[in-house]
């Protein structure tokens, strides 16, 4: 299948993009080069092949949110830069 001048110009239109007349040309061979990579990738054998929906088998890592005490604050809080009432004092976000 070619890729004709026309169909580059219904496709700019589509995407409403301002091709030059000089640029036409290059567009059909990038075009023509992707709908012959899609051909090859079409034609490529999948038999044998199990169906997947992911690359690995991840799943939630996300542990559940508790409290837990520190036993040694002072270690901890000697690395901040500031602190107040026993916990690191930061500038406010808003």
């Amino acid at each position: 299948m070619q890729v004709s001048k026309e169909e580059i110009l219904h496709i700019a239109r589509l995407a409403d993009l301002n091709i030059k007349e000089d640029e036409i040309d290059k567009y059909i061979l990038n075009l023509q080069d992707i709908l012959n990579f899609a051909n090859i990738v079409n034609k490529a054998s999948v038999e044998g092949l199990e169906e997947t929906i992911g690359t690995n088998d991840s799943y939630n890592v996300f542990r559940k949110d508790e409290i837990q005490l520190f036993e040694d604050n002072k270690s901890l809080l000697q690395n901040a830069p500031e602190q107040e009432r026993n916990m690191f004092k930061i500038p406010k976000v808003l």
